[in-house]
């Protein structure tokens, strides 16, 4: 599968996609978002897959939206910025927090506006202390999107989230772990192991479980204390009738390691 401004591949149970215009500092455009949709439909297609990975290349993690991809000429109509948020980012949104697999995230760079708020969305974020992010949005008078608005407001709470909106302040990678906003902030040359660790333990792990959990937490920001409990119930019906359930059990009596498919 050949692709210009991604790169992707599945090899070892782990799927890597790479935002691929280092010169844009990965800046989104609209073929960028047809072949990150491609790799998705390849990835959901993959029964080898059991996580995945979500970088960019070069010195940034994603700038948010190419502007040079949206401008606006003297005397053109106005582009319409919600068309392109129903057909690009949202279902790209929605793609990403209903795989049925593990998403790590590494951010590498900086993570402005629409970059940002898709490595929030992410399971797992661990980032370069190179890194920012940063809500860019209000410098263009513009609102956050790509689920901005929903995600930055239940990881640090609404003071920060409104502050970090209206004001577009960066975020150091040290400050967004602090915070809770991300899961762990590492120096720029141990990411890379970080990363790999990770994703080779979740290329292990009961991934059918996995999913029902990252399926949990996210409906948990919605959900009624009711809701949630006939939810973890019928969850933990599927996961008990799982064969990585059976195997874990089995490996638990037995005393040795289990050996788990992901099924």
């Amino acid at each position: 599968m050949d692709f210009e401004t991604i790169q992707f591949s599945v090899s070892g149970g782990i799927a890597r996609l790479t935002l691929n215009r280092p010169e844009k500092l990965n800046s989104f455009n609209v073929q960028m978002h047809g072949e990150i949709a491609r790799a998705l439909d390849a990835l959901e297609a993959d029964a080898t897959a059991r996580v995945l990975v979500l970088t960019g290349a070069g010195r940034a993690f994603c700038a948010g939206q190419d502007l040079d991809d949206r401008a606006v000429k003297p005397g053109d109509a106005a582009v319409d910025l919600g068309a392109s948020l129903e057909n690009y980012y949202n279902p790209l949104v929605r793609r990403l927090t209903g795989l049925k697999m593990p998403v790590i995230c590494a951010v590498n760079g900086v993570a402005a506006g629409a970059g940002a708020n898709l490595a929030l969305a992410c399971d797992i974020v661990i980032a370069s202390t190179a890194a920012k992010f940063i809500q860019a949005f209000c410098k263009l008078g513009l609102v956050p999107d790509s689920g901005g608005t929903w995600i930055l407001p239940r990881l640090v709470g609404s003071a920060r989230a409104m502050a970090l909106s209206m004001l577009g302040t960066p975020v150091s990678a040290e400050q967004a772990e602090a915070w809770g906003m991300i899961w762990k902030a590492v120096a720029p040359e141990a990411l890379a192991g970080e990363i790999d660790a990770l994703a080779g333990h979740f290329a292990t792990q009961p991934t059918k479980g996995l999913s029902f959990i990252r399926q949990a937490i996210r409906a948990a920001a919605t959900n009624s204390l009711d809701a949630q409990l006939d939810l973890e119930r019928d969850l933990q019906r599927a996961a008990g009738n799982s064969a990585d359930y059976k195997e874990g059990v089995a490996a638990f009596l037995a005393k040795r390691p289990p050996t788990f498919t992901g099924a």
